[in-house]
């Protein structure tokens, strides 16, 4: 069991405040003054409905001098300057104000308005008790998301429990400026003995930070590799490795797996570390195959299939390109009970989503011919472009045409339930896996 020890937050002193002071009461009380960020007319109700990112198109004027600079809290107010709530300013990125409060939280809990270090402790708290509730960590799993950013309220913030290591993945400028405050609150973690820092360097530019120069990039105060365990299946990881060294999204949907391989022939493209293949091996596939270019990748792949005492004579792991691979197997005339496709993001944004698409629609026909008729294709996007759009089934539907089979859609599915996702900001929802069966 996981928790922080105490709440590690004080009672705001209201003392010659009102019983319920709002957000400009507490503004007016903070030792220094506290900007406000005026949105133009008819701007505000998106962000009273709860959307956390604030545009700098929506902003009509600033108040306040000097005027604020990137990390600091400001007050986000309608346009007759009436407070709505309080978040963190950035001069740079195309999100002016991350907001963290609004006013009736304020009046509420006026602990935390305001006040970003009491903030972070409480949201943090919160994702834990949540996590409890939702059975994580387990016996059988001690792999999953403990902040999902705007999902847990913490807008540019990701952490990732693998096992004794908390990984921090920052994707925003207030996130870097109290990089100590919130490694202090990570460290406070029942069973957390290492953290690893990792901040998304290019989104970081757009924030108007470059730490690719930084020495302490990706530090850590563990080792760069660890032991995990989910759904009773023990993994390596690197903890240098892809996005924070291990995919716990997909945790559900690999365990989906494991209960429709039984008997089957699997074969798994872009299969990374092995997480969908060592599924199905443990849900009695009887051959799989793992595919995948990165070398790195598949030694972990091969060393997890050591730690599980897995029959080596069931199951190998290749170096090759996804769709090289599958060429070949069709001008040999293989197929497959079961095809998974999880391919790397093929659109990180709209920009290029068209070009995207042809690649998602080109990788799922070859898997659809290699699908067995009456067969089953899992296939995954985790673009978030892709996602947003709503265009994945159709792409699909293009997939079969050009492959000659036709589909149905058995399952739709996306990331694990420690992923929340904000409905107020559905950006924030980005990984699609959807089950056909291919005829």
């Amino acid at each position: 069991m996981i928790h922080l020890p105490s709440r590690l937050v004080k009672s705001f002193s209201v003392t010659s405040l009102s019983a319920t002071p709002t957000l400009q009461d507490i503004a007016h009380h903070q030792p220094k003054g506290i900007a406000k960020v005026v949105l133009k007319k008819g701007k505000s109700k998106l962000f009273k409905d709860g959307n956390p990112m604030v545009y700098g198109g929506a902003v009509d004027r600033i108040i306040g001098r000097p005027p604020p600079k990137t990390g600091d809290i400001v007050l986000v107010a309608d346009g007759t300057e009436k407070p709505i709530g309080w978040g963190m300013y950035n001069s740079f990125s195309m999100f002016c104000v991350r907001l963290m409060q609004f006013e009736d939280e304020a009046s509420s809990d006026s602990s935390c308005a305001l006040n970003i270090k009491n903030l972070l402790a409480t949201r943090i708290a919160s994702a834990i008790e949540l996590r409890k509730r939702l059975g994580l960590p387990s016996a059988q799993t001690n792999a999953y998301r403990l902040i999902n950013s705007e999902g847990d309220r913490l807008s540019g913030l990701i952490i990732d429990i693998f096992g004794d290591v908390a990984v921090i993945a920052s994707s925003a400028a207030w996130v870097e400026k109290y990089r100590a405050d919130i490694e202090a609150c990570a460290s406070k973690i029942d069973d957390v003995n290492h953290i690893n820092w990792r901040p998304s360097v290019d989104i970081l530019k757009e924030e108007g930070m470059d730490v690719s120069d930084s020495k302490e990039i990706h530090s850590s105060t563990g080792p760069e590799r660890s032991k995990i365990m989910e759904n009773g299946i023990s993994y390596a990881i690197s903890l240098k490795g892809q996005k924070t060294g291990f995919y716990a999204d997909q945790r559900e949907n690999r365990q989906f797996v494991s209960r429709i391989s039984d008997g089957q022939k699997v074969l798994d493209i872009c299969c990374y570390s092995g997480g969908f293949a060592l599924n199905a091996m443990r849900g009695g596939a009887v051959n799989v195959t793992g595919v995948d270019t990165s070398l790195a990748a598949l030694e972990l792949a091969k060393e997890n299939l050591v730690l599980n005492s897995m029959d080596p004579e069931r199951i190998s792991f290749l170096r090759e390109d996804a769709t090289a691979f599958m060429k070949s197997a069709l001008s040999r005339n293989e197929s497959w009970d079961i095809v998974i496709i999880d391919p790397p993001k093929l659109a990180p944004s709209k920009k290029v989503l068209h070009s995207a698409s042809g690649m998602y629609r080109n990788l799922n026909s070859l898997a659809m011919k290699l699908t067995k008729r009456g067969g089953l294709l899992m296939t995954c996007s985790c673009s978030g472009a892709v996602a947003q759009s709503g265009i994945f089934l159709r792409i699909l539907q293009g997939a079969a045409s050009m492959a000659g089979r036709k589909i149905t859609v058995l399952r739709q599915a996306g990331a694990a339930c420690d992923h929340p996702v904000d409905p107020s900001y559905p950006e924030g929802a980005y990984l699609s896996n959807i089950l056909l069966r291919v005829l």
